[in-house]
């Protein structure tokens, strides 16, 4: 078994009080015996303002969300998987991007979020980030505490053609942070988390953005751990930040593949 640990936060719109509050998170996990936290998408800023938060977006080594992760990743000797960060690209475009720290602060892994969330909802809210920010192109996967993480943000969680990749790659966990608005997600994200788990056989972890924010905005939360089977191992709610706890044990996964051995079953399909 090895434990995990669940952020589930209210991002504001200075990325120095959240970056405190990130090294604050790391530290607790570490001290509830975590070998990994994963954050929400967004970790460091949540601004639907893009003229404000322009300015509170930089390129990689100078966020100071990241080096704030960085060192406390190392202080306590722990992995974290920051759901993303706005990142600026230096090509006109930010990158919503996923890093992975390892437990001496390096950068183990970036992934830059592929599917933009271009939507108008009927609730009549409306949303373009493709208006500013660059979508990202590539699978990736790393090795990890937990074993091979596969790495997805968001809205990418509607669209299979990468879960078939990262099935395919027979990755032992996969995360999927949000910040999921409150109508898709009572619609929709738990049975799409689970579905994730399910046919990937493997863990699924979504760390989420909770609750009413400094930008007018309100996210679902519901940060779930779940299980290769799609057993909901950990639900936060949809009320409260805070920091959960849930253990990944590798036999399950083997239990599952061998149960029901999709992933082996699985054979390509032709028009």
């Amino acid at each position: 078994m090895t434990r995990i640990a669940v952020l589930q936060t209210t991002t504001g719109i200075d990325p120095k009080a959240n970056a405190d509050h990130l090294g604050k998170a790391v530290a607790r996990a570490a001290g509830e015996g975590a070998a990994m936290l994963f954050t929400p998408e967004m970790s460091g800023l949540l601004d639907r303002d893009r003229s404000r938060a322009a300015a509170s977006i930089s390129r990689e080594e100078n966020d100071p969300v990241l080096g704030a992760v960085r060192e406390a990743s190392a202080k306590h000797g722990i992995w974290t998987c920051i759901g993303s960060l706005a990142i600026d690209t230096g090509e006109g475009k930010w990158a919503n991007r996923s890093l992975i720290i390892d437990a001496s602060g390096n950068i183990a892994a970036r992934y830059d979020k592929i599917h933009m969330f271009d939507v108008d909802l009927a609730s009549g809210e409306s949303w373009r980030e493709s208006n500013a920010y660059r979508a990202g192109e590539h699978v990736v996967t790393v090795e990890t505490p937990i074993g091979k993480l596969g790495l997805a943000v968001c809205y990418d969680l509607r669209f299979p053609a990468l879960f078939e990749a990262l099935g395919n790659a027979r990755c032992d966990a996969i995360a999927i942070p949000a910040a999921f608005t409150v109508p898709t997600g009572e619609a929709h994200w738990h049975v799409l988390q689970r579905a994730r788990a399910i046919e990937a056989s493997a863990y699924v972890i979504a760390a989420a953005q909770v609750g009413n924010h400094e930008d007018g905005r309100r996210t679902y939360g519901h940060s779930l751990a779940i299980d290769p089977w799609g057993e909901v191992l950990l639900d936060m709610g949809g009320h409260e930040a805070g920091l959960g706890l849930a253990e990944i044990d590798a036999e399950r996964i083997e239990q599952v593949r061998s149960q029901v051995p999709s992933l082996a079953n699985r054979r390509k399909i032709s028009n």
